[in-house]
Order: structure tokens, then sequence, then C-alpha cells
């Protein structure tokens, strides 16, 4: 395999967040995101860990688009800290936080580093969910704010744009199960949040096209391929319910397909949020749809999880020893599976992996980070998004999830996704033996 097969116009990078490595939770203005308030609660997030240093990316983005530079890699995903430009989320515009961003643009274009902005990833100020959050409707408005606000402050250079992250993690995880900020749990708060969400995904591509028409304009969805434990009738319509949540609820609206609610009855129920006008304003014609996808999960019918039914059988459940420092099972072939069945939706855009990557429990040693596992991932599953694109799937890019380690959510700084290691007392870095054969790798 040789990085010529993907032709010179494929597009190699890695991907961050704001919240899960700029630390400066309150510097310069910064108002508390939900993700701030939601650390804070004695048992959210493993050991007791929070981000309000994490990489300390405020004060170190020099040094490490630097670093991104002498290891050859051409672009640059990150996102925007709603709440570090209008830190209540509407209103009072905070300029140093604005100034922030031009800085890391700008030095991003000063190295030759093509700069991809995400608009949201998952860290709502912590005053919009006062009042609801995405459950409440008016956060189509206050969204449009910021998405104008971003537009009209970076648009001049930034010219690739993603709208959001993941809507199934953010709405799933802090509007349904609660383990994810803000913390709210049942169908009242996930029903509600999804059609918002879904609305709010087409407005702000409609924002950036409005200003940048030539603009590259795309969103991303997580998506996990799915097995039945067996071939028992229950277990295959657990399936089914367990994908049309996982995999279709936000991407099938988009497509102009509409929400897969045949598929689980409580679904039906977002037709009591659905306002006339909102069905020919929910799906939009992106430039690209960003896949990100890590491994596949074997499903079961399950009477313990209600509305669908199911649940995810764990790997060391199914006999599998050897898996990632998530618990995931290291399943190479996911990647291309997923590929294939993107590529199979009629109305499907160009396809980016806008994240792909792996946590182990890295070895250091002096100044080296011998993490084979990590380059052999990243290695068999780039070998996969190959074999999809020579089979015909319109596949364009491919982004490590992550530059560096950082603040994993719930799970603190226990996993470690990053190609270069970050100690977290000291804030060194080193650059793992997976980041040097990446940098490598984008050399040839």
């Amino acid at each position: 395999m040789n990085r010529s097969l993907f032709g010179e116009e494929f597009i190699w990078g890695v991907s961050t967040a704001a919240y899960q490595i700029e630390g400066g939770h309150n510097a310069d203005g910064k108002g508390p995101s939900i993700w701030d308030v939601f650390s804070k609660k004695k048992g959210k997030i493993r050991n007791g860990h929070h981000a309000q240093v994490a990489c300390d990316f405020y004060n170190r983005y020099e040094d490490d688009i630097l670093l991104m530079k002498q290891l050859n890699i051409p672009h640059f995903r990150f996102s925007i800290a709603w709440t570090r430009i209008l830190p209540e989320g509407v209103g009072e515009i905070n300029r140093e936080g604005i100034n922030f961003y031009n800085r890391v643009i700008d030095t991003c274009i000063q190295h030759g580093i093509t700069p991809w902005v995400t608009l949201y990833h998952w860290d709502l100020p912590q005053a919009l969910e006062n009042k609801g959050g995405w459950t409440n409707r008016s956060i189509l408005e206050w969204f449009e704010t910021y998405v104008r606000l971003c537009v009209d402050s970076f648009g001049d250079r930034v010219k690739h744009w993603m709208v959001m992250n993941e809507p199934v993690a953010f709405v799933g995880a802090g509007y349904f199960f609660g383990k994810h900020a803000p913390g709210r749990w049942g169908l009242r708060y996930f029903l509600p949040a999804v059609h918002h969400a879904t609305l709010s995904m087409a407005r702000g591509a409609k924002i950036i096209k409005e200003r940048y028409p030539t603009a590259m304009v795309g969103t991303t969805f997580s998506h996990s391929v799915l097995e039945p434990i067996s071939l028992k009738t229950r277990h295959i319509h657990a399936l089914r319910r367990a994908d049309a949540i996982m995999n279709r609820l936000f991407l099938e609206p988009i497509l102009g397909m509409g929400y897969p609610i045949d598929a689980v009855k409580a679904l039906k129920n977002l037709k009591k949020y659905i306002l006339p006008g909102d069905e020919d304003n929910i799906a939009f014609n992106f430039d690209f749809i960003g896949l990100q996808t890590y491994t596949r999960e074997v499903i079961q019918f399950s009477m313990l999880m209600p509305y669908v039914w199911a649940n995810i059988v764990e790997p060391r459940k199914r006999g599998i020893k050897h898996t990632t420092a998530m618990d995931w099972e290291i399943y190479p072939s996911s990647i291309y599976e997923a590929l294939k069945r993107f590529q199979s939706y009629p109305n499907m855009p160009p396809i980016i992996i806008t994240e792909n990557g792996a946590a182990f429990k890295d070895e250091v040693i002096g100044d080296r980070v011998y993490d084979a596992e990590r380059t052999k991932y990243l290695q068999d599953h780039i070998q996969q998004v190959l074999r999809a694109k020579e089979e015909g799937v319109d596949v364009r890019g491919y982004f490590v999830w992550t530059f560096t380690d950082n603040f994993e959510w719930a799970e603190g700084y226990h996993p470690r996704f990053g190609l270069v290691h970050v100690d977290f007392e000291t804030q060194k870095r080193i650059v793992k033996e997976s980041g040097k054969w990446y940098g490598e790798w984008l050399s040839r």
C-alpha cells in the first residue's frame, strides 16, 4: 500500500475538538459550557477528571500547529468553542475569543495547513441549556446567530466547514441516557433534541452557503457496523431498531428520506415537534458527508433497553480478549462496510472519513512512545479505505482521531487516542511511533 494509490487530491489530516484540547476554561472572557458544569458533578467523569487545562492548546496552539507541519499533516480539523466567542450563547460578542481563532486559522495558513472548522462539537453554552438547550425550539435562532458570527469572522479564510459532530452522540448520550452533558435522560428530552439538531444542521449549512457559495460544507455522522448475535428473529428485529437509532436517525432526514419512524415505534412521537414547513427545511445537499467509524457492534434483543429493546454485546462476552482501551473490538473491515453502506444511499454526496483511530495503553520509554498497536490499526483501516475506493466508493479523505491525547469526555484522560503523547502534568509532547509513521506516510 502506498499513499499514491489514493490519488493526489485525496485529503489527509487529523481531527480535534475544542473542549477536548483547549483548556482555558474561563480565560479571556470565555463563558461556561455544559461540559464545564457537567464535569463538576460528582461521579460523572472517570477519576473526577476535568478539562479546565486539558492539552492547553489555548496557549500552545502555535507549537502544536508547528508540530503538525513537521509531521507533514496538510489538513487540521478543529472546532470553535461557542462560549469562547459568545459567553452567554447569544448577545455580547467576546472579541478575545474571536481573536484566538483568528490566530489559530492564520497560523495554520502560515504553515501551509488547511483549516477545517467544526461549528458544533458538543460544548453548548450553559446559559442556553438553562433555557432548555437542544429541547427548546429557540435553539434554531440561537444556533443561527452563532453560525453567522463564525462565518462572518472566519469565512474569508476558512473554506471547509462541518456543521455538527455526531448528533446521535450528543443527543443520545446527553438527552436520553444522561451519561454526557447536560445529563438529561428520557424520551421527552430526546425527541425534541433530535428534531432541533436535525433542523439546525441544514440551517447552519444554508447560512454558510449564502455567505460563501464556493465553500465546502459538510456535517459528520457516526456509524457503527452492526451484526446480530444470531439469526434468531428477535435479534434481527433488535438490530433493525438499533440501526434506526444509531445509524439512520440523523443521516436519512438530511438525505431527504425523512426520519426512520417505522423502525422504532417511539419515533412516531417526533411528529408532535414537526411544525408546518419543517419537512421542507430538513434536507440539504451537502458538499460532503463526514463518516466517523471505529469498530463493529454485535446486537442482541434485550428487555432492559426500553423503546429499542436491544443492547450491545461486549466483545469480551463474545470471547474477544484483545480490544482497545475503550473495550472496542479491533475490526478493520468495519470501515469498509460503513463506506459501502453510505455509498448505497442514492443521494449520498462524496464521503470523507472525518474520524478514525484507536486508544491503547501506550508504553513510554524515555522520549519515545511505542504504540505498535495503533500504527497497525491505522494501517489496516487505511487499507480498507483503499479497498472501498478501488471498488468505486466516492471517498475523498481520511482524518485520524486524534492529534494529541486529550480529554475523552466521560472517560476523562484514561483513553489515549493521540498520535502525540501528552504528559498532562507537564504538557510535554512526544510524537508516538504511530505519529512518526503517519508523518512518513504523508511525506511519500
